[in-house]
């Protein structure tokens, strides 16, 4: 995967731009499955150079995804993939007209900075660290967020049920309001937390060169993130009759599941100060070298 350059990749965002717009003069068909081919292949063939890019920059002893370049091709990575999405669910739309160009932008950035000098290790894991603690944070206050939601969703429909929507003083959001809001902080916050862990993996290699899956705080955070994703897979394919009142019961099993989360992070020591050091054993540190991978 190391010989995938960036003309592989810029040709294939470039490809899904094209047949987005060949819209405006002919009709194509299976366009929609020919987009989102094109943009695959631009992400797997993103994600496999900067794959490449990783193990070449561990090896040299300098930052993990931590130079201009890892970080534009980055946001170029994540933002095809926001576009493929869209695309799948939105075939209708023309969100390629707007979603690709920026992709193709940032890709040709980063051929533009390839040669600016990297960070130091040491600022790696600090970059790393902040986007770990940013994304988690985020992570959790969005599914508390969710909590309050569906917990007034169950109080208004138990209501409404009963009748009592004017015996009392407080007054609630429509349940269609609250339902919204409850699907879209179940999407955000497994965002946000799959940022946070995927940081504090890029974290834990730049400053161990390894990562501690076994730690109870990385697991369990791990294990609700394989919640969270179950979770949006069972809100997408399954539709009962009460989805209003299932999206309640997830965001409060979401928030059980949180709190043990937040257990293994606090109760065992995740991120401490003892933890916070950097690879010094000259028998295993590899050695640092000053030039790009």
């Amino acid at each position: 995967m190391g010989g995938i350059s960036l003309i592989c990749i810029a040709s294939s965002y470039g490809l899904a731009l094209l047949l987005e717009l060949s819209r405006l003069v002919a009709r194509v068909p299976g366009r929609r499955w020919l987009v989102l081919l094109a943009i695959a292949a631009g992400v797997i063939a993103n994600m496999g150079h900067l794959w490449a890019r990783g193990q070449a920059e561990l090896g040299f002893g300098q930052g993990l995804l931590a130079t201009w370049y890892d970080w534009s091709l980055l946001s170029a990575l994540a933002l095809a993939i926001g576009s493929g999405w869209l695309t799948w669910r939105r075939p209708e739309s023309t969100v390629g007209y707007f979603l690709l160009p920026p992709v193709l932008a940032l890709t040709a950035l980063a051929w533009l900075v390839r040669d600016v000098a990297p960070f130091s290790r040491h600022e790696a894991v600090t970059v790393w660290r902040s986007l770990h603690a940013a994304g988690m944070a985020a992570g959790v206050a969005t599914v508390l967020m969710g909590l309050s939601a569906g917990l007034m969703y169950l109080v208004h429909s138990s209501r409404l049920k009963h009748k009592r929507v004017n015996t009392s003083r407080l007054r609630l959001p429509p349940l269609e309001w609250l339902q919204s809001l409850n699907r879209n902080c179940l999407l955000v916050s497994t965002l946000f937390l799959a940022i946070g862990l995927l940081a504090g993996v890029v974290m834990s290699l730049n400053r161990d060169g390894r990562v501690g899956w076994t730690e109870p705080g990385v697991l369990l955070s791990g294990l609700l993130l394989i919640w969270l994703l179950g979770a949006v897979g069972l809100e997408h394919f399954y539709r009962p009759a009460h989805q209003g009142r299932k999206m309640a019961y997830l965001m409060v099993a979401n928030a059980g599941f949180l709190a043990l989360a937040l257990y293994g992070a606090l109760g065992f020591s995740h991120g401490t100060a003892e933890q916070e050091r950097l690879v010094t054993d000259p028998a295993t540190a590899p050695e640092t070298r000053s030039e790009q991978p």
